[in-house]
């Protein structure tokens, strides 16, 4: 494809594309980038686009296909893995409250609020904060698996309905 008749094309799909950019990042500045990104890799690589193919489509592709390798790029530059040798400080609780008079006074106002359900919701909500499955405490308890996630809503509803003074 000659370069008049590929920058025809690209102007042409222009717009589509700013379009297609902004639902994948919602964002107009970040659109208005992944847009000029994906013209520029047109532009670099309008040798490797087959005449008789949808030109819209490919540009598409190369756009979609940027967004992804960008957020990857994005999630591993977050992520931090510890390389020490000690790693025993890590399983030390931080900031949790529970060392606290404070947080014990939490913990104990928490379990006196859900030892106040009936047992039809106790039970299963204990059973879930303990690790349970769903399909574990249905089996247990005998009920439907529709039922069980219903009590362990409800009471978790109720929960946070009696404890919303500790948010």
């Amino acid at each position: 494809m000659n370069t008049i008749k590929l920058n025809k094309h690209l102007l042409d799909v222009q717009g589509d594309l700013f379009r297609f950019a902004f639902r994948l990042t919602r964002n107009r500045d970040d659109a208005s980038d992944l847009l000029q990104e994906t013209s520029l890799k047109v532009l670099d690589n309008h040798d490797k686009f087959a005449e008789e193919t949808n030109f819209k489509a490919w540009a598409y592709t190369l756009m979609r296909n940027i967004f992804i390798n960008n957020y990857r790029k994005a999630v591993r530059e977050q992520t931090f893995v510890d390389q020490t040798d000690n790693l025993y400080h890590l399983n030390i609780p931080q900031n949790s409250g529970f060392d606290s008079p404070e947080g014990a006074y939490s913990i104990a106002e928490i379990t006196k609020a859900i030892e106040s359900f009936s047992m039809e919701y106790r039970k299963p909500f204990a059973m879930h904060i303990a690790g349970y499955k769903y399909e574990t405490i249905a089996e247990v308890m005998d009920l439907p698996l529709g039922t069980v996630k219903s009590r362990i809503f409800s009471a978790r509803k109720r929960l946070q309905q009696m404890l919303k003074d500790y948010r």
